[in-house]
């Protein structure tokens, strides 16, 4: 007996082969053109936009064919394991550093995000769905979820900030001209997650693996303070 109808499982291929697709096509060119506006996260959203746009189709269309993809995200937080055991050494040489970074990173990160919402006028579950912005995505929408915010709504959000904290960094970088390979990785890590550890990685071994180590140690930070910050926001 067949768990999808026809339907089903044709708008599944159709959905699935579009957005791996245009996801694999991004990351060549993003390998032959490394810019931050032609980072698959930018690129790949934006071609199925159009796809979606031009077959006339609707969010939920989209998100019911790709349902399996979003699923993943839990083996991937699972496997953020493994930097964590890689890094075990840079974690006990730096952990005071690098603990109250990621503490002061992501109140701040919070606090402007409630700032930012305030300002252009959001408001309950918009800005819940907001706050959780600086994390990489399978933290984000697993705390976006315990707050009461949309996890979809989030996931938007964070790909935003990703592409937004990738090209100012290179920015920041050329104005304070850190002399630290730990705090140049921590800025991309912290302000730019996924996006942000790619770029470190192209400044340098350490920058990266200082980058793709706080970005998993802030989401699993922030996970765990998920619970009190609901409470808080009751």
């Amino acid at each position: 007996m067949s768990l999808l109808s026809p339907e089903a499982a044709g708008r599944v291929l159709l959905w699935s082969l579009v957005t791996i697709g245009f996801y694999a096509a991004a990351k060549r060119i993003y390998r032959r053109w490394p810019r931050w506006w032609l980072s698959p996260l930018a690129v790949t959203p934006a071609l199925i936009a159009l796809v979606v746009v031009g077959l006339h189709a609707s969010y939920r269309d989209y998100i019911g064919g790709t349902r399996w993809l979003v699923l993943l995200l839990g083996p991937a937080t699972v496997a953020f394991a493994f930097p964590i055991y890689e890094q075990r050494a840079l974690i006990r040489r730096h952990w005071p550093v690098l603990l109250a970074g990621m503490v002061a990173g992501s109140a701040t990160a919070v606090l402007t995000s409630w700032a930012l919402a305030t300002a252009v006028g959001l408001d309950g579950v918009l800005r819940l769905s907001l706050l959780p912005r600086s994390m990489s995505t399978p933290f984000a929408m697993e705390v976006s979820g315990d707050i009461g915010g949309v996890p979809d709504l989030t996931a938007i959000f964070v790909v935003i900030t990703g592409i937004a904290g990738g090209a100012l960094g290179d920015l920041v970088l050329a104005r304070l001209r850190f002399g630290s390979a730990l705090a140049r990785g921590a800025l991309f890590g912290l302000g730019a997650h996924g996006v942000g550890t790619a770029r470190a990685h192209q400044i340098g071994q350490t920058e990266g693996a200082v980058a793709g180590l706080v970005m998993v140690l802030v989401g699993l930070l922030n996970v765990l303070a998920a619970p009190l910050v609901a409470h808080l926001l009751r």
